[in-house]
């Protein structure tokens, strides 16, 4: 039996949003390995079938004996499982196992989820990341993009100069995320979902959300996801928490009842991610979106056909674009959100991105 070996450094991510690559694959006589450090999703993944291979990884940061811990690691599993071909998520899996696949002459996939803090920029831990990733893709089989910017960056400095592909992120399950009909009511809900950190854009909406609730008191701003404990912004987070204008509900396992809910979901991120899978969900549940014209968020929007694009940081333009859709009409408010499934139908069904997969590892295993 031939075995797949996937990578990645978050046990929730690699369920939701891969959960039917792992599927496919096991379908199709694979035998599937994950090395992902343990969690909440752990059991699920072994339910399904998966050999799991705890990894001790912080997501954060670059202690050397910790990385260096995490190498051998790596290189234990690769000896252990003697993988067909490894598939790699995320910069520490993507880096390290590309290094070490590369050194062992494994055939390895490479798919680059987005720059990252550790990427972008210019300091000196930017600066060894790419030297690093240079280093590490130049023997991958097929590096996969999710979007543009992050693959002209990457050709622009030499990095992973074989073999390229263009995904629509991780897609979306269309039929998890099934059209929702619209909410009635007299009341407007707009939703922030993500981890709640700066570059999230947690801040913009923040500012949005104070300025229009003092307009349009049927407004509610909700906020979903992971309150970082580095947060700076706590302080005032909470005060317009107690005052009502804001409502946090924190962390959940399933985002759709909180969608179903919504008028419009609200995305202001400017974080250096490959594409936006809260964008991809909630457009493919009927919602219109406002998100950044940023890289990773600006693909799963059509301005002003199934949501608005507003400018990275700027709450003035964000709190104009919630004042364009209060001004919409019910039946425009619904006709963004069917444009928006719509779209999601055309181009980001995760068929697509199984079936790129899918491709790749019978190309080599075959």
């Amino acid at each position: 039996m031939k075995k797949v070996l996937i990578a990645i450094n978050f046990d929730e991510g690699l369920f939701n949003f891969r959960r039917e690559l792992l599927e496919a694959l096991t379908e199709e006589g694979y035998e599937v390995h994950v090395a992902v450090p343990a969690g909440a999703f752990t059991g699920r993944l072994k339910e399904m079938g998966c050999m799991f291979h705890d990894t001790a990884l912080r997501r954060r940061g670059m202690n050397p004996l910790q990385e260096l811990s995490l190498l051998r690691t790596y290189s234990r599993i690769l000896a252990d499982v003697r993988p067909d071909v490894v598939l790699t998520y995320t910069i520490k899996p993507n880096i390290y196992m590309g290094l070490l696949c590369g050194q062992r002459k494994i055939p390895y996939l490479t798919t680059i989820t987005g720059l990252g803090t550790a990427v972008e920029g210019s300091g000196p831990l930017q600066h060894l990341t790419r030297l690093l990733y240079r280093l590490a893709l130049r023997r991958a089989a097929m590096v996969f993009f999710q979007n543009r910017a992050n693959e002209k960056m990457f050709r622009a400095r030499g990095i992973a100069p074989g073999r390229h592909k263009m995904l629509p992120g991780s897609g979306v399950n269309l039929e998890r995320f099934a059209y929702q009909e619209f909410p009635g009511g007299s009341e407007v809900g707009f939703l922030f979902i993500s981890r709640i950190m700066k570059e999230k854009g947690i801040e913009q909406y923040l500012d949005a959300a104070a300025v229009i609730r003092a307009r349009h008191p049927q407004t509610r701003f909700r906020i979903l996801g992971f309150l970082e404990e580095d947060y700076s912004g706590r302080e005032r987070f909470e005060r317009l928490q107690a005052e009502g204008v804001i409502e946090f509900i924190g962390s959940v396992e399933d985002v759709r009842p909180y969608i179903r809910e919504s008028q419009c979901i609200i995305h202001p991120s400017f974080y250096p991610e490959g594409m936006s899978n809260v964008c991809l969900e909630s457009a493919a549940c009927g919602r219109a979106v406002i998100t950044t014209d940023h890289p990773g968020c600006r693909e799963s929007v059509r301005d002003g056909v199934s949501g608005f694009l507003v400018r990275r940081q700027d709450s003035a333009d964000l709190t104009d674009k919630i004042e364009r859709f209060l001004a919409l009409t019910r039946e425009e408010r619904i006709r963004l959100g069917r444009n928006g499934r719509r779209y999601m139908e055309e181009k980001f069904d995760r068929k697509i991105v199984i079936g790129n997969y899918l491709d790749a590892v019978r190309e080599i295993t075959e």
